[in-house]
């Protein structure tokens, strides 16, 4: 039997069935985030510590923008707005405005075969640099080999807003040098000097890319809704349900860690306009992303 437990003094959750050898852990205080999960015995994300999240943003949810706002300034509809350049060496704002905010618990559920637990985030006030409130729901689900986080938008406010959106999970593997990522790619997004996009570049199709001792921070267009991580234990297949994907990797300084997040947009989104979706009033835009691990190429 699948088993929920909420822990109220520090607001996070722990979903776990010991026969299946699930284990996942969400810290609801920040962002709503999964910052521990075990799929059939076999850890795929760790803790990050030392490295503290502040700086990791450790499967945080990205919005209203993904990755960077350059010098956090853009024009919308005339009018200018300034974000806070969060990221200071760089001068820019980075990753949105909820991967710090403290999520409510609204459902928590389980059955024979998977465990469900949705949180939410009211933004009732106006924030600096996006002057509109908005609601955000986070839907897990997970089963025995299975996780599926579906993230609702909705805007709550009078007026039309821009955003993108993306997730920022790291996956762990016993040897990252041996293991490879599968995507379907023919365009890698360029980067200035401050991680800025500055269009695109023609490359051969990509299928499967070898981390190797590669130290990155780098941006593909998908061209399918699909990535695959293979480890030396495990295979991991991420899908997404958007129209339109991207694919940023960035490797932390903790060895055998990556983070592979899909987005739906790039860096600097709100002034290039790549990917970037609106949403009108009392519309809701929703995404799902699904992590499936093969149990073909599990030892247990």
């Amino acid at each position: 039997m699948y088993k929920i437990k909420h822990n109220q003094d520090n607001n996070i959750i722990e979903v776990e069935h010991s026969n299946t050898k699930l284990y996942a852990k969400l810290f609801n205080n920040y962002g709503g985030t999964l910052q521990e999960l075990s799929l059939k015995g076999h850890v795929i994300i760790e803790n990050l510590a030392p490295l503290t999240y502040d700086l990791t943003y450790a499967s945080s949810i990205l919005f209203p923008f993904a990755n960077r706002i350059k010098d956090g300034a853009y024009k919308y509809k005339g009018e200018k707005h300034q974000f806070e350049t969060n990221l200071k060496e760089e001068n820019n704002a980075l990753h949105g405005l909820v991967f710090n905010k403290p999520f409510q618990v609204i459902e928590k559920s389980t059955s024979e075969t998977s465990a469900t637990v949705v949180l939410e985030y009211n933004e009732t006030g106006i924030s600096i640099g996006f002057p509109y409130t908005y609601n955000i729901q986070l839907k897990y689900v997970f089963t025995k080999n299975t996780v599926s986080l579906t993230v609702t938008a909705k805007n709550t406010s009078q007026k039309t807003f821009p955003f993108t959106l993306g997730w920022h999970p790291y996956f762990l593997s016993d040897n990252l040098y041996d293991s490879v990522i599968c995507f379907d790619s023919t365009k890698k997004i360029l980067m200035e000097n401050r991680n800025i996009t500055d269009g695109f570049k023609d490359i051969d199709p990509i299928t499967d890319f070898y981390v190797k001792d590669q130290k990155l921070d780098d941006c593909w267009v998908l061209d399918s809704d699909e990535i695959k991580f293979k480890t030396p234990k495990y295979e991991l297949i991420m899908t997404s349900s958007a129209e339109n994907n991207f694919l940023q990797l960035y490797t932390p300084p903790k060895a055998n860690n990556i983070a592979i997040e899909p987005t739906t947009g790039v860096s600097d989104s709100f002034n290039n306009k790549i990917g970037l979706q609106t949403l009108k009033p009392n519309e809701s835009y929703e995404i799902t992303w699904d992590l499936t691990i093969q149990d073909s190429l599990i030892n247990d």
